[in-house]
């Protein structure tokens, strides 16, 4: 995880007057106005989240167990959001799910309101509410992924969740139902799994 150094940023207040925002820290407990207000402060820092109240900050990306997997999982969901009105997708985007989660999903399938999607996006460019369809890709089980995500990801009423366990060679796909995630679309190898959305029609896994 990364660190960043306690130095105060100065930053001015709508009044004009100069106020001093504490940075950043893996571990911090901050809600999410105060984690999006130091978050704001620092524009060098591009992935930090926001989990059941605590602050997570990534860690250096690997080729082979994030980046490669994340542009297959970008361009599914990319195809697909092109063919299909009503529908966007978006990749590394502060999502505010509610008070004590603000992630950073590796991508996400959202249906826009006026085809009965719940989220909107606010004046600061920020999604409120949980995508239809969140990916993330993990090294393994024993990520924040399939752990405290998972979590926060059921409680905000993500319909769907996908984690991708690239050094389990495992592919999990939960679906929300009465509350509860459900393990429907499990599967070894994810090199060779193929399994659809129940929620968006024709959606393949690219492994």
């Amino acid at each position: 995880m990364q660190n960043t150094a306690t130095i105060e940023r100065p930053a001015r207040e709508p009044g004009g007057a100069e106020v001093f925002i504490p940075p950043l820290e893996n571990g911090a407990h901050l809600s999410a106005c105060e984690f999006l207000r130091r978050f704001e402060a620092m524009p060098e820092l591009k992935k930090a989240e926001l989990i059941q109240g605590i602050v997570y900050m990534g860690s250096p990306v690997r080729t082979d167990r994030h980046g490669e997997p994340d542009n297959l999982i970008q361009t599914w969901l990319g195809t697909y959001a092109i063919a299909t009105p009503g529908v966007k997708a978006a990749a590394n985007s502060t999502v505010r799910l509610g008070p004590d989660d603000v992630p950073q999903p590796d991508a996400f399938l959202r249906i826009l309101p006026d085809n009965g999607g719940r989220t909107a996006i606010d004046d600061k460019g920020y999604l409120n509410g949980a995508p239809e369809l969140v990916v993330e890709i993990a090294a393994s089980s024993a990520s924040i992924n399939t752990r405290e995500k998972l979590v926060s990801y059921r409680r905000a009423g993500a319909q769907e969740y996908l984690v991708w366990r690239t050094e389990d060679g495992e592919v999990d796909w939960w679906t929300l139902e009465d509350d509860e995630y459900r393990n429907c679309h499990a599967r070894r190898r994810a090199s060779s799994a193929a399994a659809s959305s129940p929620a968006f029609a024709s959606t393949r896994q690219p492994c």
